[in-house]
């Protein structure tokens, strides 16, 4: 595109966050880890581990009401940044403008269009965001739309994702994860990543439960399930506690720490064992026989090499799918 079919910056920041009309096409990616769009033409093929957005920072803002220089994360929700004197009232974060960056370390622009608290979680805050695509020259939602969640939103979490799935604490900087993708989901099934419990944070169990969500057995960031798989999770601290188990309906998958599976039975998308071990090769090992289940009915068929027992955190039944339907339960 030539300069002259580009938007000034009064008109881009003029037309953020204004009313969208419901003609989009949305075009579910399979699994997501943030609930991205994986580039902004969805009719190309992109890698999986790719983003239009990844992260972005807490100050400088590129645009914000009057007073406000930075935001900065409280728990589950953005609060402006110089707080109020007393008796003085400050603007909030909504119509902010953030600095991003995509999976190529591109900038990219967010807009904070509105912000909805949950009803279960009052300080957990979700965000209508928009993000600027300078290819269509235009303000659009970054997050990836399917059946269920057809507007989706997002949450504001601290810290950044790469490309291999990892999370990294990185001051000053926060990841916008959609609803349709592995961090939001897993905070929604109990893990928030800023809470502690018993004294113990949960970001340890959060990040164990993105891989699981995803079946990133590996810890390399690629997913091994269908969209709409159902599953069942419970960890060893009691959170979420294994419920009734009819084998005849269910079967044991794997056990996770947060870099990934340190046991697995079975491939969630039934493709073979050998295939898998050759993606991550000298990281599992076939289980020897006599070395304990992790428990009733889960026997693994290959280990983590190398892994002390106590670095599993989280385990995962796998249910097969409905024929021709998409379970409205748990999925990645």
């Amino acid at each position: 595109m030539n300069s002259a079919g580009l938007v000034s910056d009064a008109e881009r920041y003029a037309r953020r966050c204004q009313p969208q009309s419901g003609s989009r096409i949305a075009r579910p990616q399979g699994t997501m880890l943030w609930g991205t769009k994986r580039d902004w033409n969805t009719e190309k093929v992109a890698e999986e581990r790719s983003s239009v957005l990844v992260s972005a920072d807490l100050a400088p803002l590129r645009r914000a009401e009057a007073g406000v220089t930075a935001l900065r994360l409280d728990g589950g929700h953005l609060v402006a940044s110089p707080a109020p004197e007393a008796g003085n009232a400050m603007p909030g974060v909504v119509g902010t403008v953030l600095q991003g960056t995509d999976s190529d370390g591109k900038p990219v622009e967010v807009a904070l269009c509105a912000a909805e608290p949950s009803p279960e979680d009052p300080g957990t805050v979700f965000y209508r965001i928009e993000a600027w695509n300078a290819v269509a020259q235009e303000w659009e939602n970054p997050c990836v739309a399917v059946g269920r969640v057809t507007h989706p939103r997002a949450l504001a979490v601290g810290g950044v994702w790469d490309a291999s799935g990892a999370h990294q604490g990185t001051p000053g900087k926060l990841t916008f994860a959609c609803e349709n993708g592995a961090i939001t989901k897993c905070i929604q099934w109990g893990y928030k990543p800023w809470e502690r419990r018993d004294g113990k944070p949960l970001a340890e169990l959060h990040q164990a439960c993105t891989r699981m969500a995803r079946a990133d057995y590996c810890g390399n960031g690629k997913s091994h399930t269908r969209q709409d798989t159902t599953i069942d999770l419970y960890d060893r601290f009691g959170l979420v506690e294994r419920g009734e188990w009819d084998p005849a309906k269910a079967s044991f998958e794997a056990a996770w720490a947060p870099d990934g599976a340190t046991c697995l039975a079975r491939t969630r998308d039934g493709r073979a064992l050998a295939t898998l071990l050759q993606e991550c090769p000298n990281r599992f090992q076939t289980d020897a026989a006599g070395t304990p289940s992790e428990g009733e009915g889960e026997h693994c068929t290959v280990r983590r090499m190398n892994v002390s027992p106590s670095a599993t955190v989280l385990r995962n039944l796998t249910f097969a799918a409905p024929k021709g339907a998409a379970s409205a339960a748990k999925g990645p």
